[in-house]
């Protein structure tokens, strides 16, 4: 709605049309609208010179795709045979019977969990201090390849998450050489989702690399909750629960 209490009706700017979807869906993108235009589920007008412009029923055909996926787990192609049957002037099916929200995985990591820290920087008594580790754990890390300090010698906030977390892993009685597989687990997956962002990420348009960053993210988020998947499976072979 408009200021005036009447329906929008002209054409909006990729860029507006995130503002207008952002409060109701958070995890919207400028990379995830352009990916739903390049599926064909919604086709903005263009300019001459390439400018996309989209139209209320544009936004409204987003909001309808960015709903069916987030409250039902419809896949883009039963969403677009929705959009087709209602471009024919159908009702879309009612969709398929689905798991219990409780079962299906939406917690775990998502791509906010890879926006920038916030800059700080931690002596290593501080950082010590803060996440509860001995010395001789931090100096076991370091050697492993777990922690590093950067410039200057100062700690940063991924750092300081790191270590905390690894401190309640150590409570439980792991040790730091145990954690070495998970460093050489968490190589092989950031240089596999690099790989296949490589290609965007060195187009030479302004945005490339931050649509890349945030393809990026949104990938290594699914890998992570396939990791966590997979752990849970493992867990329960092992320990039958």
């Amino acid at each position: 709605m408009t200021a005036a209490g009447l329906p929008w009706t002209g054409v909006a700017s990729i860029g507006s049309v995130l503002g207008r979807l952002k409060s109701e869906f958070p995890d919207v993108s400028i990379s995830k609208i352009r990916f739903l235009e390049s599926e064909g589920l919604v086709t903005p007008h263009r300019t001459p010179s390439g400018y996309r412009q989209f139209s209320a029923a544009d936004v409204e055909r987003l909001r309808y795709v960015l709903a069916a996926q987030r409250d039902h787990y419809l896949p883009l192609k039963v969403i677009k045979e929705h959009l087709e049957a209602i471009d024919r002037g159908l009702e879309p099916a009612t969709p398929s019977p689905r798991l219990p929200r409780a079962l299906v995985s939406t917690q775990g990591p998502s791509a906010r969990d890879f926006a920038p820290a916030p800059e700080i920087r931690l002596t290593k008594a501080e950082l010590l201090a803060e996440s509860g580790l001995e010395a001789s754990d931090l100096a076991e890390l370091e050697q492993f390849g777990l922690l590093a300090p950067g410039t200057g010698g100062y700690f940063d906030a991924d750092a300081a998450v790191i270590a905390t977390t690894v401190a309640e892993l150590l409570a439980a009685g792991l040790e730091p050489r145990h954690l070495r597989p998970f460093r050489t687990a968490a190589e092989r997956e950031s240089a596999l989702v690099a790989q296949l962002v490589s290609a965007q990420a060195r187009q030479k348009d302004p945005d490339a690399r931050e649509r890349a960053g945030a393809a990026a993210a949104s990938v290594a988020a699914t890998v992570l909750r396939l990791h966590s998947l997979l752990v849970k499976a493992g867990l329960r072979r092992e320990l039958g629960i």
